[in-house]
């Protein structure tokens, strides 16, 4: 915990994970103190992030204890219980996004609700309780069906696809408040990055494609090669529209299905988002840069991209635990790479680090980045 004097506005971010970590650079850059409200002393950005706060999100007390001196609050997760946002608002605090938008971050049912309200498009949907009310589903849209837990599920987490009543239970042993939706048959997966401020500046990023691999992303794609322009503007439209419908603040990620009849929408988060990492080298200002703008309520900054064609890669850990000792290779083989490491210990599996490369040619700057992300995790060439 910093025991100086701030000098710029305070900006408090609940979690310390490696997204409010790369909220670090733009902060200093722009003169904006963060605070972070960690776990533990050992999480990815309170290892950089010199006024760190540790406590537990789900109690009240730490999180007002956390909220004095700070400018705006903010979130690396979603996962702070809405009612606790509500009275940091009581108490004067200002929270951006607030209760009212980031509710719809939180709770599925919540969001198809309103999203099918204001006429965006999405799959088929219902609440189920029982096994009875899946197959009811089913026999009016079909199977397979995609059951979610309502609350918590995120990286594939908490997503059951069954192609009969038979799967149905396993969902259902987990305990939690599900929804139903129907199968959507996509053709790829899109995102589209928008940010709003509080007086309703509007701004929104390139489409891009991610590429997912067992609930994971591991790959995104700037901009979303041979997606038709119309198609992209409306991809942008509707995530401004949403923007604005729900009074989002910040940033606002909107997961998206390409499908032969269009586009539907699938997931919504209200910060910092995965399919963005790509804006730190690939756009005038990056979506870190971006939320801090936003949530500060000044003027927004320019999406545009810096090169023509952009790719992130997910870094992935593997068996190897040092991974510094292969840093030698990859930034010899390639000087034009940019690494980024989340501070974090690696596991087989688990989100690690990214890497970026940009160029003028999709598929040879999709080469550079997965030889570099593959090489090392695994220490092997592609």
């Amino acid at each position: 915990m910093s025991s100086f004097s701030p000098i710029g506005p305070v900006v408090g971010i609940v979690g310390a994970g490696q997204l409010a970590r790369m909220t670090q650079p733009p902060a200093i850059a722009l003169g904006i103190e963060l605070r972070v409200l960690a776990n533990a002393p050992d999480e990815s950005a309170a290892r950089v992030i010199v006024d760190t706060r540790v406590g537990d999100y789900r109690d009240l007390d730490d999180l007002l204890e956390f909220a004095k001196g700070c400018d705006v609050i903010t979130f690396d997760h979603e996962h702070v219980p809405t009612e606790h946002i509500r009275a940091l608002t009581a108490h004067g605090h200002i929270v951006r996004p607030g209760a009212d938008a980031l509710v719809h971050a939180q709770d599925k049912a919540a969001m198809r609700e309103r999203l099918t309200a204001i006429g965006v498009p999405c799959p088929a949907w219902a609440r189920v309780s029982t096994a009875e009310d899946v197959s009811a589903f089913a026999a009016e849209h079909d199977w397979p069906v995609v059951l979610k837990a309502v609350r918590g599920g995120y990286d594939g987490r908490g997503v059951w696809v069954c192609r009969s009543a038979d799967e149905v239970a396993q969902a259902f042993e987990a305990g939690v408040e599900l929804l139903a939706e129907a199968f959507v048959p996509f053709e790829r997966e899109l995102s589209v990055l928008v940010a709003r401020s509080p007086h309703g500046q509007g701004v929104s990023y390139p489409v891009v494609e991610t590429v997912q691999q067992d609930g994971i992303c591991v790959e995104v794609l700037a901009p979303a090669p041979g997606l038709d322009q119309e198609d992209a503007a409306q991809a942008q439209r509707i995530g401004l529209r949403i923007a604005h419908a729900l009074g989002v603040t910040g940033l606002l990620a909107v997961e998206l299905f390409e499908t032969a009849d269009g586009l539907v929408v699938n997931e919504l988060a209200m910060r910092p988002h995965n399919s963005g990492h790509w804006t730190i080298e690939g756009s005038t200002t990056s979506q870190f840069e971006q939320h801090l703008r936003a949530v500060l309520d000044l003027p927004l900054g320019s999406p545009r991209m810096t090169s023509q064609a952009v790719v992130m890669a997910n870094l992935l850990g593997g068996d190897e635990p040092d991974l510094f000792k292969r840093y030698e290779h990859v930034l010899a083989h390639d000087p034009g790479i940019k690494l980024h490491f989340y501070g974090k210990q690696v596991r087989p599996g688990r989100k690690i680090g990214h890497v970026t490369a940009l160029g003028s040619n999709l598929d040879e700057v999709r080469a550079r980045a997965r030889h570099a992300a593959v090489y090392l995790a695994t220490g092997e060439y592609t």
